[in-house]
């Protein structure tokens, strides 16, 4: 694999371009776009229930720790967790209703 060549070679000299091939960032944008691209995105993730966000951000974390099985418990945990929470209870109801969330987060 790509990473091991890099890890055995030392070699980790890419450009964006391969960074992105290989899944090492998610998207490449001109400078001269960049912060425009990162406050859309960071918009787009201001715009979701904060507390899922949160959670969703902790299991993908703990996924490099756990085991396979660990893991899905842990995220089985958390979404369990998350509908005692009133934004899953509002996202629930707006797809329902077809109509956008209003996310208080909490």
């Amino acid at each position: 694999s790509k990473a091991m060549e890099m890890i055995l070679t030392g070699s980790v000299n890419l450009d964006a371009q391969e960074a992105k091939t290989y899944g090492l960032v998610s998207a490449v944008f001109p400078p001269e776009k960049l912060v425009e691209e990162a406050i859309k995105t960071a918009t787009k993730i201001a715009n979701k229930g904060a507390v899922s966000v949160q959670m969703a951000k902790e299991a993908v974390n703990q996924a490099y720790e756990l085991s396979l099985s660990s893991g899905l418990h842990f995220e089985r945990r958390l979404f369990q967790a998350s509908f005692a929470t009133k934004d899953q209870k509002e996202g629930m109801s707006a797809f329902a209703e077809k109509r956008k969330p209003n996310f208080v987060h909490e």
